[in-house]
């Protein structure tokens, strides 16, 4: 698809609200990397399910008091948007563990209710971040408003990888690009998205 390597993309299955059995189901069939957006019941699935050698993303709002457990039990966190969580994460890694691979929330639609950091506040936060210990800043991610406009979509997605493509030249070595879901994984794919987050499309409608 798109010229772009299958290999390439990663598949992150957004597991938040469905059964752990589920989940073991998908894993079953070969999936491992999953996703969820609730701090509880993503613990709760990574001990149900300990001995499959899962891999956990946290790509939900993290609030300040939930920093620590995130660290101590998720393998990445996507929506850094505030230099303090960074902090309580980086704080909170056991220095015994590898480092937590995290990537910055950019707000690339604009919208007032979207988390994220603007774009123009990027490169500061992200340069802030890399110099944390116990973390390691793998890129960037995006969760831009729906739209049934190929176009549109794809100058959001554009606008991260240039981002991305930027921070690079001043030093970073940031080789993530987590955007794209079932409704949008297209265009997030053309624009060179390395992990796309898909959950209705593997595990069916939510309630």
């Amino acid at each position: 698809m798109a010229g772009r390597i299958p290999d390439d993309i990663g598949l992150l299955a957004v597991s938040k609200t469905f059964a752990t059995e589920r989940v073991r189901e998908a894993a079953e069939a070969g999936q491992s990397a999953f996703g969820e957006n609730y701090v509880q019941e993503g613990l709760a699935k990574i001990a149900a399910l300990e001995g499959l050698g899962l891999e956990w993303h946290f790509i939900g709002p993290l609030q300040s008091n939930k920093t620590r457990p995130v660290a101590e039990h998720f393998t990445w966190v996507h929506g850094i948007e505030r230099l303090k969580i960074a902090q309580r994460l980086s704080e909170a890694r056991g220095t015994t563990q590898p480092p937590l691979q995290v990537c910055i929330q950019v707000n690339v639609s604009g919208e007032a209710s979207k988390s994220g950091v603007s774009p123009d506040s990027t490169a500061e936060l992200a340069r802030a971040v890399a110099t944390l210990p116990n973390l390691q800043l793998r890129g960037l991610m995006a969760i831009p408003e729906p739209t049934e406009d190929m176009a549109l979509a794809r100058r959001r997605f554009a606008m991260l990888r240039e981002l991305r493509d930027a921070l690079n030249k001043e030093g970073l070595a940031l080789d993530t690009l987590s955007m794209g879901m079932s409704l949008d994984l297209e265009a997030a794919i053309l624009e060179g998205a390395t992990i796309v987050r898909v959950g209705t499309a593997i595990f069916g409608e939510r309630a």
